[in-house]
């Protein structure tokens, strides 16, 4: 299993991130690459994918980039880590649930090193944190597939501004809060993105 971890230290267009990605999955499809780990952060950045409801958008001053991942509304930008992925289901079990069980794996066992508790929800995807009697997400995971090959990613909350998520419905969900990983423990969370790359490699292999 030959994965490329590609890192990016400035910020990344949203746009740009996307094309990139769609051109590596197409060459993975070819056999021309290698599957990819990248981890990046965006300017700030509201996306919209495919199950989005306008109604979701609750300042409409704000431009939202519609995109084919899966998922509803969301928002990006500096202090949050960007996971995306290229990974080829066609060399493993062509199942995209035990993929997204994966992800969410690696996120939970990666915070629970920092001694953060976090754990995902079947009927609201990505992974939560309980805090004040009130769930609330630090991660938001997005998936798309195409000729079985998974690619967009997650995003983790570390230290970015949470005001941005009160001008949309944030992935559909109103009843539930949104987090920073600081908010939480104020620690440093720098080898966060180390400890995500191992556990993704690690559960990858399963």
């Amino acid at each position: 299993m030959n994965i490329e971890i590609k890192r990016s230290i400035k910020p990344v267009n949203y746009l740009k991130a996307i094309k990139f990605l769609e051109a590596r999955v197409d060459k993975i499809n070819k056999k021309e690459a290698n599957e990819l780990i990248w981890l990046l952060e965006h300017p700030a950045t509201f996306t919209a994918g495919v199950s989005f409801n306008k109604v979701d958008i609750l300042d409409k001053s704000i431009d939202v980039i519609k995109t084919s991942r899966g998922g509803k509304i969301t928002w990006h930008g500096p202090g949050q880590l960007i996971c995306y992925l290229a990974i080829d289901l066609n060399i493993r079990k062509r199942d995209i649930r035990k993929f997204i069980n994966n992800i969410e794996n690696s996120i939970i066992i990666s915070l629970k090193s920092f001694g953060i508790k976090s754990f995902s929800d079947r009927k609201n995807i990505g992974i939560w944190i309980r805090q004040n009697k009130q769930d609330k997400k630090v991660a938001a995971i997005g998936i798309k597939v195409k000729k079985w090959i998974a690619y967009h990613g997650f995003s983790i909350n570390i230290d970015n501004d949470i005001s941005e998520y009160q001008k949309i419905i944030p992935c559909g969900i109103k009843n539930k809060g949104i987090v920073t990983l600081k908010n939480i423990k104020n620690q440093n969370y720098d080898k966060l993105s180390e400890l995500i790359i191992k556990n993704l490699i690690t559960n990858l292999k399963s």
